[in-house]
């Protein structure tokens, strides 16, 4: 993921201290205040979870969902270098800079929920090492990409120092980490999936099965591209600057063609596995299975036609529609389909403390607030000029 782009871009400019940066600063400030106390008394002084439920939302929002979430500039990077479509590296560094937000914040975010978090070294230690463990590949992948994506989009903190000097050595092994950028994403979306594999029959066969994998990856790429439409409009209205539709409408019609990839794939497996009859049993994992399918289907309704991915409105909808089905995915998956055998039969429930949803809320909010003063301050987003001349 190369930080470069035709159009030569600049920092969006004005206020740090506004009300959005104001309630933001609040919701990181009880956030942290939280977090002092699971770190002195334990998980079990803030959160609902307990023996029955290992898991709850730090794991499955903060790092399942929030690496999907961070696969704008991993998708985006698929387009202009796999597929060579330089058109589109005006959007690398604005989903670039969600990215690495995102993931560096998920990386943070498995130390809240690990119990001996003192020992999170161990993870990166090599006597430690189980090279046999899908966890192990999921945290070494996601601690290399980390670093690789500081590397790809430290480019732009040269250009603000003036370093060019160093930005042009940089520059000359740039490839290499743009390579690594691309593989390692490969690796541990799909890994994350086959989390849900080592479960076995722990997880409800609507979302249980060999190829999740290969789905987890699929959903992520699209996930991606749907995030670039969300961060794009919001952006856009956000800065009132123009929106980078002849981008987003040829961008918005590839994400419809993996995402028709995925679904076939999703609905072929269900029916080659017998495993659709449980869609319509009477529960609740049946109705937020429907519920996340309809969220897939949803965009080819919204901009399925060429007319209406010429509306901004229809984008930003349809990217939303992404966003929500990957979360109700993995969300199916990680909680409301998995039971460990321990749960209401055995006296044991979860269901997330507010502690713990100020906690998620706080590190979304950490998000938004170190990208509006990244693109405030640095050259992320393409000048104007260069956009109205499209």
């Amino acid at each position: 993921m190369s930080v470069h782009s035709h159009a030569a871009p600049e920092p969006v400019g004005g206020k740090l201290f506004n009300t959005a940066t104001f309630i933001l600063g609040i919701l990181v400030a009880v956030m942290f205040a939280i977090l002092i106390v699971r770190f002195i008394f334990g998980l079990g002084a803030v959160t609902n979870l307990n023996d029955g439920y290992p898991w709850g939302i730090w794991v499955v929002v903060d790092v399942v969902i929030g690496s999907a979430f961070a696969c704008g500039g991993f998708s985006v990077a698929m387009l202009v270098y796999i597929f060579n479509k330089g058109q589109y590296h005006p959007l690398v560094r604005p989903a670039l800079l969600a990215s690495l937000f995102g993931y560096t914040l998920a990386g943070v975010g498995v130390l809240f929920d690990l119990g001996r978090w003192w020992n999170f070294w161990h993870i990166l230690w090599p006597t430690y090492a189980n090279p046999n463990s899908v966890m192990f590949e999921v945290a070494l992948c996601i601690s290399a990409y980390i670093i690789v994506m500081w590397i790809e989009f430290s480019p732009v903190f040269m250009e603000k120092w003036g370093m060019k000097v160093q930005k042009q050595k940089l520059e000359k092994v740039l490839f290499f980490f743009i390579a690594l950028g691309t593989l390692l994403p490969m690796m541990h979306q799909s890994s994350l999936g086959t989390l849900l594999v080592v479960m076995g029959p722990q997880v409800n066969p609507l979302w249980q099965t060999p190829i999740v994998p290969l789905l987890y990856l699929l959903s992520a790429i699209t996930i991606g591209y749907g995030i670039v439409l969300f961060e794009s409009c919001v952006t856009a209205a956000a800065y009132r600057r123009q929106i980078e539709m002849h981008l987003l409408q040829p961008m918005a019609k590839v994400m419809l063609g993996v995402l028709a990839v995925f679904v076939a794939l999703r609905a072929g497996d269900l029916i080659v596995r017998g495993a659709l009859g449980h869609a319509f049993a009477p529960s609740l994992e049946a109705f937020f299975f429907w519920l996340e399918i309809g969220c897939f289907l949803m965009p080819f309704l919204l901009i399925g036609s060429q007319g209406a991915r010429r509306n901004p409105a229809m984008l930003f909808l349809a990217g939303c529609s992404i966003m929500m089905g990957g979360i109700l995915m993995r969300i199916n998956g990680f909680l409301i389909g998995y039971d460990t055998g321990l749960g209401v039969d055995h006296g044991w429930n979860y269901f997330p403390s507010i502690a713990e949803m100020l906690v998620t809320i706080g590190m979304f909010a950490i998000e938004i607030l170190a990208y509006i003063i990244i693109t405030r301050r640095f050259p992320v987003l393409p000048r104007e000029e260069a956009q109205a001349a499209h």
